[in-house]
């Protein structure tokens, strides 16, 4: 069976800003490109929440859904909506997905896993998917050593992980809230 995966997503809090990007490869098993220009990131909830998704694709979409559907349960609350969709998972009400998210509102960053995991980035600064690590890798870099703002870390960190990673390409979209 072939499964449609592969993205990169980095997230940047830095300067009371709120970037998440993504690229916009989408590889079939392991060896095909399928898709360049793949949009992975998006503004739900009247645009005051962003977030980017990676895994396999079917299960991105249907997290995203599940996630927009407790936003508007719970009026917007980020934290809330994603404990509760974890709480899904963590009871067995639902098959637990092969994807991960990052979402973020303008107090908030998260990474929201399809098995039911939320976690809170310590240092404002996270990744997920095939090129995560060298993306995170190099958002610390960046926040750390440069004047660069939120949106600037997140796609030089894209572009880097963009010439490493083989599942990630140099397509890159960018949400800051």
């Amino acid at each position: 069976m072939n499964e449609f995966m592969g993205t990169t997503i980095c997230a940047v809090k830095k300067g009371g800003k709120t970037a998440i990007a993504g690229d916009g490869q989408v590889t079939m098993s392991q060896s095909i490109i399928f898709k360049n220009n793949a949009v992975k990131v998006r503004r739900i909830y009247g645009g005051k929440v962003i977030f980017g998704f990676a895994g396999s694709v079917a299960d991105a979409f249907t997290l995203s859904e599940r996630f927009e559907e407790m936003l508007n349960k719970y009026s917007g609350n980020l934290m809330r909506s994603a404990v509760e969709l974890a709480e899904m998972w963590r009871n067995d009400k639902v098959r637990k997905l092969e994807a991960m998210m990052i979402t973020a509102d303008k107090d908030s960053l998260l990474i929201v896993s399809g098995t039911g995991e939320v976690i809170e980035p310590e240092d404002g600064v996270c990744a997920i998917g095939s090129g995560g690590n060298y993306a995170l890798a190099a958002a610390r870099a960046l926040s750390q050593e440069t004047d660069y703002d939120a949106e600037e870390i997140a796609r030089k960190s894209l572009k880097i992980a963009s010439e490493i990673c083989v599942f990630t390409n140099g397509h890159i979209t960018c949400e800051v809230i």
